[in-house]
């Protein structure tokens, strides 16, 4: 069964290329019609599919768009052109902390988190000792996660959406 389908994915970025420093410099060089800018094809007619149980490299390049396609296919962005199926229930990990609240604790963060995700306070509840043992976080669990390290919160992240078993996965470079 095909879990994702891209289909020509374009994305088009458009560039100042001389940038209003404040809200009354561009509002006077709109009223000039003095706003230059270009366009910039960040992906160009991306197409594949992915099968449940498939695992899905993509490589290329600093600025080749891998992050950005990530970010089409979990919905975040919108393409230009082209279109994307999803079937199943899709869990992005894109940023180390996104979805997180540096100041609250481990706890917190986990039913936060998987509010975020959508899942209910019930069934965080009735998985999180499973979340923190998977996490190996133990005690720490009750620090604020401003006192973690890049490892333990990527570690946080990643209980967190596995143990909600999503059906697609998207990791960027988290890990």
């Amino acid at each position: 069964m095909q879990m994702v389908v891209v289909d020509k994915v374009s994305l088009k970025f458009r560039m100042e290329k001389n940038r209003a420093d404040s809200l009354k410099e561009f509002f006077v060089r709109w009223v000039r019609r003095d706003l230059e800018a270009e366009e910039f094809w960040a992906l160009d007619k991306v197409s594949f599919t992915a099968d449940r149980g498939d695992v899905v490299g993509i490589i290329g390049h600093n600025g080749a768009g891998k992050s950005t396609l990530l970010k089409v296919i979990s919905g975040i962005m919108k393409p230009t052109h082209g279109s994307i199926e999803v079937h199943g229930s899709i869990v992005p990990m894109l940023e180390l902390g996104s979805g997180f609240d540096l100041e609250l604790s481990g706890r917190e963060n986990i039913y936060l988190n998987g509010a975020v995700l959508g899942y209910s306070k019930q069934f965080l509840s009735s998985r999180y000792e499973e979340i923190v043992e998977c996490s190996e976080l133990g005690d720490f669990i009750e620090a604020p996660l401003r006192t973690y390290s890049s490892g333990m919160l990527a570690r946080l992240a990643f209980s967190v959406a596995c143990i909600v078993e999503p059906e697609i996965l998207i990791v960027d470079e988290i890990l």
